[in-house]
């Protein structure tokens, strides 16, 4: 691969640059940390990554307005800029986050540099403003990746914010004090001796813990660690933990962290409050040891089975994309299927456990196909009535691999086994007729269809949309598609 010139994207390039700092984008960055890593294996050139974060940049967004935060984030930006050296590479990684990566630097040059940035945040802006920042670097000798040294980077940032930001942090894993395979608790409270008192129960028990001051730092850890449980004080100033635990709780890639509400009120009107928000538990302060360990237990052995469904439903997605590798006519059929399902799903009004369905139902309603022979996959022509047989029970062999997450599924599974039933039951595999098919299954027997008469298969090449739409209304007509579907997706195609 041929390295880059850096001379080639100077200031004159500006879609190599962010548009509010004037830094490099995220785009170019990636591109050139690339470069290093290339050197570095190549030729054993060192280079250095810093992760910059703007502490606490949220809370100062909400006292002083977005706008000002905006001219926060450039004024940092040229800071940055104006404490490197020409050959370094100052990028906005993204939101409130700068990467830098210090070319033929070792750890300790790189120390000394983000310190010079640091200190300047520190002394050039009013506001009590400050940074942190995580380090790591390339070590001759040693295995490593991009991605390794840019998850290396990120841990030793939330290092810098755990231990009480404006600092910056190297990574060491020879001074790693903690072991890994332990749940990972995050302790947030505004009064320091509240959380010594709780690492005093939780430490001597067997559990990691990280602690935060206030809710932009514990949404950031939350965001950037693998948190397992959360003990969550309400009265915080600027955000309590009402709107911590609502943010939690709303986000997709969180909701599943189980979170402890500590409260000094013990009254309904907070409890009611705090199961608004999605609190899984309440403890009332000061928390009784005893307590506070079950509860602890409870959830973590909760949050551990969660996972493992998890997993179980990862393996279950990689099967079906395994499954469509064996058939080259079919490549991206499940990801298209899936969100043309759900798209004519929103254009109907359906809720978001509906949605829901279409989506797994959608990634899983061909994995039966795995019982199906490859030779019946990819016949180039017409299949034989006992061949056809074989291929018309893929629904069912899917039902069957899914049952086993049936409380989880929903009513997905319902999308896996029936989106080949027809409305005046000619449909397989158990020929239900009317409004014994469901919603979702009506909208994945459309979306499954149409895409298999745009996409080239064995028998046939792909045919227009038109004709497509066509014959879906034809089959709508005769009483065998749901029609309100057809009409919704021809909508979507027309516009």
């Amino acid at each position: 691969m041929e390295l880059l010139n850096f001379n080639d994207y100077t200031e004159a390039d500006p879609q190599f640059r962010d548009s509010l700092t004037g830094l490099f984008n995220h785009g170019f960055f990636l591109v050139y940390l690339e470069q290093e890593f290339l050197r570095f294996k190549r030729s054993g050139s060192q280079f250095a990554l810093a992760m910059i974060d703007i502490d606490e940049l949220a809370l100062y967004n909400h006292k002083y307005g977005p706008l000002e935060g905006d001219k926060l984030l450039k004024q940092i930006g040229g800071i940055i800029g104006d404490n490197i050296r020409s050959i370094d590479i100052a990028s906005r990684y993204d939101g409130d986050r700068f990467a830098v990566i210090f070319v033929g630097s070792d750890q300790e040059e790189a120390m000394l540099a983000s310190e010079r940035i640091r200190n300047a945040v520190e002394n050039e802006i009013t506001d009590r403003v400050t940074v942190s920042t995580g380090l790591a670097a390339s070590m001759p000798g040693e295995t490593c990746s991009i991605d390794s040294i840019m998850q290396n980077a990120g841990a030793a940032l939330i290092q810098a914010k755990t231990r009480g930001k404006n600092m910056v942090c190297c990574y060491q894993p020879a001074q790693k004090d903690c072991d890994d395979t332990l749940p990972e608790i995050l302790l947030v409270d505004d009064d320091h001796l509240n959380l010594k008192y709780l690492e005093g129960i939780l430490k001597p028990r067997g559990y990691n813990t990280c602690t935060a001051q206030n809710g932009s730092d514990a949404l950031y850890i939350i965001n950037n660690a693998n948190i397992d449980l959360v003990f969550l004080d309400i009265m915080m100033p600027e955000m309590d933990g009402f709107e911590v635990c609502s943010i939690i709780k709303s986000n997709d890639e969180t909701r599943m962290i189980p979170v402890i509400l500590i409260t000094a009120l013990d009254d309904s009107d907070t409890k009611i409050k705090g199961i608004e928000a999605g609190a899984d538990d309440f403890i009332t302060k000061p928390p009784n040891k005893a307590e506070l360990l079950a509860r602890t237990k409870s959830l973590l052995r909760l949050k551990k089975l969660n996972n493992n469904l998890t997993s179980i439903e990862n393996v279950l997605f990689s099967i079906a994309k395994t499954v469509e590798s064996k058939d080259s006519y079919t490549q991206g059929h499940v990801d298209r299927v899936s969100e043309l399902a759900m798209s004519i799903g929103k254009n109907m009004g359906l809720s978001k456990s509906e949605l829901e369905a279409l989506r797994f139902g959608g990634a899983l309603h061909d994995v039966g196909k795995m019982g199906i022979p490859e030779e019946i996959l990819n016949k180039p022509g017409a299949l034989e009535d006992s061949e056809w047989k074989i291929m018309k029970s893929h629904p069912e062999i899917g039902y069957r691999i899914c049952l086993p997450l049936k409380k989880n599924l929903g009513p997905a599974l319902d999308v896996v086994r029936h989106h080949h039933e027809k409305l005046d039951g000619s449909g397989y595999p158990d020929g239900l007729k009317g409004d014994e098919i469901s919603g979702v299954a009506r909208i994945m027997a459309v979306a499954d269809i149409y895409d298999a008469l745009v996409t080239n298969r064995p028998y046939r090449t792909a045919m227009p949309k038109d004709k497509a739409l066509g014959i879906l209304s034809e089959e709508a007509e005769s009483g065998k598609l749901d029609i309100n579907v057809v009409d919704s997706l021809k909508r979507l195609v027309t516009e």
